[in-house]
């Protein structure tokens, strides 16, 4: 699936698509040309890439292609529990949580996803979360709390879904219930924006030692189109709120709201999944032996400190 930006390198890779269902007739070395056109598709992807505007970072950060949590899960963590359901309510499928080992070393994991099928984006609300899924994530950050265990959160969804019935079990509160205690475990915690951080339904689990953000992914307070709908009373000013809300990664670490931007590959996430998975691997790492070197009165100290100077204005 090509983006509307990427027409022309749809069609360079569609030549050679083409090329290697053909057999060399001496004609023409069709080795060389895929060689060639490979090289050029390259250089367009690079230069395209490079200078996106921030509605074009959201459409990449939406792609259906581009790697969900559940691949970042299996490819980073291995003996992975899940832990289901909130003890008040029920089981939200929009966030996965559970314990695992990330390079031999016991964590806590919770994640948002979306769902690759019509039938798992169903069952996953579309990465929306209820309010027993972020019930269910203070649960687990409190069994990481009590076993001194990291919590890392990977952010993938539009924003916590604003239905009637989530309305009614307490969406608000649980949300702020979430960033309650986010900044009152005395554990590393590490967070991740792998494609949408929407709204406060990302900042509940965003609340963390240190975010860490892929290179192509957006970050905001609310989604242009909703943006947009308020601002200007239609969603067709989209483009123009993308560009108001500085939510792309080089914006938000520009503006310290950040702490890293994590490299994509070529062509950005959806294009090679084991590279970035590679590259997020390396990210976390070093940001986890940074946090495990302090105590645990320094975590929520630090942590508390940078989210105040962050409401007060001193990190801009």
């Amino acid at each position: 699936m090509f983006l509307e930006f990427e027409k022309q390198i749809a069609e360079l890779e569609g030549k050679i698509e083409e090329l290697r269902h053909l057999s060399d007739d001496g004609d023409i070395n069709i080795a060389a040309e895929i060689s060639r056109l490979q090289k050029k598709a390259n250089q367009q992807l690079k230069s395209t890439y490079k200078k996106l505007s921030p509605w074009q970072k959201v459409q990449v950060a939406r792609h259906p292609n581009r790697p969900h949590f559940k691949d970042v899960s299996k490819s980073l963590f291995s003996d992975f529990i899940p832990l289901s359901g909130d003890r008040y309510f029920g089981e939200d499928k929009a966030v996965v949580a559970g314990i695992g080992k990330f390079q031999d070393q016991s964590v806590v994991i919770i994640g948002t996803e979306k769902g690759d099928s019509t039938e798992e984006r169903i069952e996953s609300n579309f990465g929306m979360a209820r309010p027993e899924g972020y019930r269910k994530a203070q649960r687990l950050m409190d069994i990481a709390n009590r076993f001194n265990l990291p919590v890392l959160t990977f952010i993938d969804t539009a924003g916590a879904y604003p239905g009637v019935g989530a309305e009614e079990r307490g969406q608000a509160e649980a949300i702020a219930r979430t960033i309650e205690k986010s900044l009152t475990i005395s554990v590393p915690l590490i967070a991740v924006i792998l494609g949408e951080g929407g709204s406060g339904g990302a900042v509940a689990l965003a609340t963390a030692n240190q975010v860490l953000m892929l290179e192509h992914a957006i970050y905001s307070v609310i989604s242009p189109e909703g943006c947009a709908s308020i601002l200007w009373r239609s969603s067709n000013h989209a483009i123009e709120a993308a560009n108001a809300l500085k939510l792309t990664a080089q914006d938000l670490y520009s503006l310290r709201i950040i702490d890293n931007i994590i490299e994509e590959p070529l062509g950005a996430a959806h294009r090679d999944h084991s590279v970035t998975i590679d590259n997020l691997e390396k990210a976390i790492a070093t940001s986890l032996v940074n946090l495990c070197s302090q105590n645990r009165d320094q975590l929520v100290n630090n942590r508390r400190k940078k989210f105040l100077d962050m409401h007060a204005g001193k990190l801009i």
